[in-house]
């Protein structure tokens, strides 16, 4: 058995969670592991000295590009909300490319992405970011595979996160292709985190869109899918509602909220379904006519498309955390 060395690659406005969702995450995996077979993690950066993350935190490197013990197992660089317009210094990006190289595997965390495509690391691969950054990033790095609908995924050597949180899920999928999924649920357990949701899983929930005043059109509709989803709503009935056409009620959707009126209502309703999963022993059944499905079929579909589980495993991953002490 060997250890495994991580290395976090940090700048100046990095966010404080990018740096220490996956290192928790390796850090009590070490917990459940025997001495030699663990996780050795270092945070490396240009400088040993205070760096400002994007927040009110300072943090600091502790080994400097120079001092760093290559080859690293792992080298994952953590992302912050400006480094989509920032250009990596020289020193940073000839150090990340022969240590990416030298890796078994590399990646980033969230918005770390767009450091990797100043360096052609994404160049070929599927990759995914923050949604908010996916269109910027696949028009950055045209040659790069953007999906903006993932929480992470594995390309070859190459991985890579959604935002912020989902750094801890990719963590965790690391964890489990190391050492299995009995030590990546035991480090679930451990942080209180659901163990684990899926590379495959939509990053969009109605809760994350913009909520636009009730006195519009758009306003109202959202208003009356967040408490009307259980009945029938068809895209002509939204329309009438807010007195556009259909046309004009795609438009106002893609404009101002990114999603289709149906994908709209779809999100709302899986976020009922999954609050009932996670809360309630209520038969899958009602759970489905209880969110406005029309089946139990149509609510595992949805469930399959955008969460890419079916909703007994839903329920399962809550129940393995909250019944395991």
């Amino acid at each position: 058995m060997t250890r495994r060395s991580i290395a976090i690659v940090i700048q100046e406005g990095v966010q404080a969670l990018d740096i220490t969702g996956p290192l928790d995450v390796f850090t009590e995996a070490n917990r459940f592991l025997p001495e030699d077979d663990g996780y050795d993690c270092s945070v490396v950066g240009e400088k040993t000295t205070p760096m400002q993350t994007s927040s009110a935190l300072l943090v600091c490197a502790n080994v400097t590009f120079q001092e760093a013990k290559e080859p690293f197992h792992t080298v994952l660089v953590a992302g912050g909300p400006k480094f989509p317009s920032l250009v990596p210094s020289k020193n940073l990006s000839n150090w990340l490319e022969g240590a990416c190289q030298k890796a078994k595997r590399y990646g980033s965390v969230c918005t770390g992405a767009f450091t990797l495509g100043h360096i052609k690391l994404l160049d070929g691969r599927h990759v995914t970011t923050h949604w908010e950054n996916a269109h910027q990033l696949a028009n950055l790095f045209s040659q790069a595979y953007v999906n903006s609908d993932k929480i992470y995924i594995q390309d070859g050597p190459l991985v890579t996160s959604a935002g912020v949180t989902a750094g801890i899920d990719l963590a965790l999928a690391l964890v489990a292709a190391d050492h299995g999924p009995s030590i990546a649920l035991s480090c679930a357990k451990r942080l209180v985190v659901i163990a684990q949701r899926q590379g495959g899983q939509s990053q969009f929930s109605p809760l994350l869109l913009p909520q636009m005043p009730q006195s519009s059109p758009l306003g109202n509709i959202q208003a009356y899918v967040l408490e009307h989803f259980s009945e029938p709503l068809s895209v002509k009935r939204l329309a009438t509602l807010g007195g556009v056409s259909e046309r004009g009620l795609a438009r106002l959707f893609m404009r101002d909220l990114n999603v289709t009126p149906r994908d709209y209502v779809e999100a709302v309703r899986l976020t009922h379904a999954r609050s009932l999963l996670e809360a309630t022993e209520l038969a899958i059944k009602t759970i489905a006519f209880k969110s406005g499905f029309s089946s139990p079929e149509q609510m595992r579909a949805a469930f399959q498309k955008k969460l890419d589980v079916s909703p007994l495993q839903y329920r399962e991953n809550f129940r393995e955390i909250k019944y395991s002490h």
